[in-house]
């Protein structure tokens, strides 16, 4: 893995010593002041950044923020996924720095597709499951898995970006839901025509669905006690 190397090289000395991000509050994304050029900033969440250079096409750096946990987590659940085609694969991990050398995944994340009217194929839909039940018989437990952390790629198949939370214990019925909005709405009335879905309905729907999902939870906790 020459490449590998030559790109953890290039980490220490180009981008690291230059890069400035800053975890401003523990619910905000992370803020990021400056990136070295030619690095390019791929996205930016709450606890981490990912950045890529153009001479290393199929890898990338996620970084974590100081103060932000995660990464001995994130390291353990790439350590059980191994190889899959629907997983990015880690490559080098370094405690130090807290950073992974992952393998760039390419695609348009499903929320991207309602928004620009880009057809979803059920074959990603089946992908996305076989990829989960994947991961679920490693001892992992998939989270957080929503319309902006599963994408489609090329091929028409589908992937899963974020596994950052894959160790978490409590419940997460993201997938659930969105699968089943997917065969209810999606594929009988929006799938043929192709529409565009303004960014504007898309948030009335988050929303919407963040509140079914406190009222949901405050339920299932109110239900427990009883």
């Amino acid at each position: 893995m020459v490449d590998v190397r030559l790109f953890i090289e290039y980490i220490h000395t180009q981008l690291l010593p230059q890069l400035v991000v800053e975890s401003t509050h523990p619910h905000d994304p992370i803020v990021v002041r400056h990136i070295p050029e030619p690095w390019k900033l791929m996205g930016a969440g709450n606890y981490a950044v990912v950045v890529s250079h153009p001479d290393f096409a199929d890898r990338v750096v996620k970084i974590y923020a100081p103060g932000r946990h995660g990464w001995e987590e994130e390291v353990e659940v790439y350590r059980r996924l191994g190889q899959h085609p629907a997983y990015a694969e880690c490559f080098h991990s370094d405690k130090d720095h807290r950073y992974l050398v992952l393998r760039r995944l390419y695609g348009v994340t499903l929320y991207d597709c309602f928004r620009r009217g880009i057809p979803i194929p059920e074959q990603v839909i089946f992908d996305i499951d076989e990829a989960l039940d994947y991961a679920r018989n490693r001892g992992l437990r998939p989270h957080d898995v929503h319309g902006k952390n599963v994408m489609l790629n090329a091929k028409g198949r589908g992937l899963v970006v974020d596994v950052s939370d894959f160790l978490k214990h409590e419940p997460c019925r993201m997938w659930h839901d969105l699968k089943k909005a997917y065969y209810k709405i999606y594929l009988p009335y929006l799938y043929d025509k192709q529409i565009p879905i303004p960014d504007v309905l898309l948030n009335v729907v988050r929303k919407a669905y963040r509140i079914v999902r406190r009222i949901r939870s405050m339920f299932h906790r109110s239900h427990h006690v009883h």
